[in-house]
């Protein structure tokens, strides 16, 4: 009896692979926009970022005393603040971006029981709550003395496409648009996706499903037939590359099956699709994405691997 074997509950797969680490690859992954955020805008890009991050931090950390657990070492708190400024306009209150980080971190991660607990992205459930609470401050996306945002007034590109008017594809391309701070440079945020991907934290399995689904949805809904300009300008602007790399293949609100992450990939680009073209705004990739995390137990439920062996008894009988 005293060689027993000790025996620990599954999962049983083994990985070097630790949360602290995939989480600095992904604030690694996420500096080209920010980067390009902060110089596209200015400074006070740099200091929403700073507000954001150590508001979550903070509220983790917090919340940790309480709890007599601190988990702020694994920087997933990091991660949810840097995501929430990438999807804020750069002129926005500070107290509103840092009221975002808090309900992000308290509401929807550490109320659910902390990080692998929560059942939506935390980071676009706080940009949901303050669009909802906040929507003129929101969808303002001039700042007097923000810098280079002084130029960029007037309505988004996707706001203009809606409206019927031309935009420069070039100008959402390369990020020197009107927008959040981190959505406007689809070149920056492609190059964030490639380090995800060479490291092997993501695959293409989610954003490839969604990317595909949204340009097929656009092709037969998007009311401008076979039109390249108006369906690389859908694919450019509204954050739907920010999404589909960096918040719909968040490990804990994504599917877990490989049928699932496919279907799951291709409903976040239908519903992306229905509120562009048939609601009334201009984007949706966050609401889309919402509705998904909702969605991923049932998509789970029909996607489930069946057991070995379970067909063959079913036919038999």
């Amino acid at each position: 009896m005293s060689e027993l074997f000790q025996v620990s509950s599954n999962p049983h797969v083994r990985s070097r692979a630790t949360t602290g680490g995939i989480m600095m690859l992904v604030v690694i992954a996420l500096l080209p926009a920010a980067g390009f955020g902060i110089y596209n805008f200015g400074p006070r890009a740099a200091l929403v970022i700073c507000v954001t991050i150590c508001s979550t931090v903070l509220t983790e950390f917090l919340f940790g005393l309480y709890k007599k657990k601190t988990t702020v070492t694994d920087l997933s708190a990091v991660v949810t603040g840097l995501l929430l400024a990438m999807n804020l306009p750069v002129g926005i209150p500070l107290w509103m971006a840092a009221l975002g980080g808090v309900f992000a971190i308290l509401v929807v991660k550490m109320l659910f029981g902390g990080l692998g607990q929560n059942f939506m992205n935390p980071a676009l459930a706080a940009r949901c709550f303050l669009l909802i609470s906040f929507p003129s401050q929101m969808t303002n996306f001039t700042c007097e003395g923000a810098g280079a945002l002084d130029a960029y007034t007037g309505a988004t590109p996707l706001a203009m496409l809606k409206a019927g008017e031309n935009v420069n594809i070039m100008n959402m391309i390369t990020g020197r648009i009107p927008g959040t701070i981190g959505e406007t440079s689809m070149i920056a945020i492609v190059i964030g996706a490639c380090i995800l991907i060479l490291a092997g934290v993501i695959d293409l399995r989610i954003p490839g499903s969604y990317i595909v689904s949204f340009a097929i949805f656009t092709l037969l809904f998007g009311g401008h037939g076979l039109d390249p300009a108006f369906l690389s300008a859908e694919l450019a602007g509204g954050g739907l590359m920010l999404g589909a790399f960096f918040m719909a293949t968040d490990y804990v609100t994504r599917p877990i099956t490989v049928k699932g992450q496919y279907l799951y990939g291709v409903i976040l680009g239908i519903l992306t699709g229905v509120f562009r073209y048939f609601g009334p705004g201009a984007e949706g990739v966050s609401y889309a994405i919402i509705l998904g995390n909702l969605l991923v137990p049932l998509i789970e439920k029909v996607t489930r691997p069946v057991a070995f062996g379970k067909e063959g008894r079913k036919h038999a009988e």
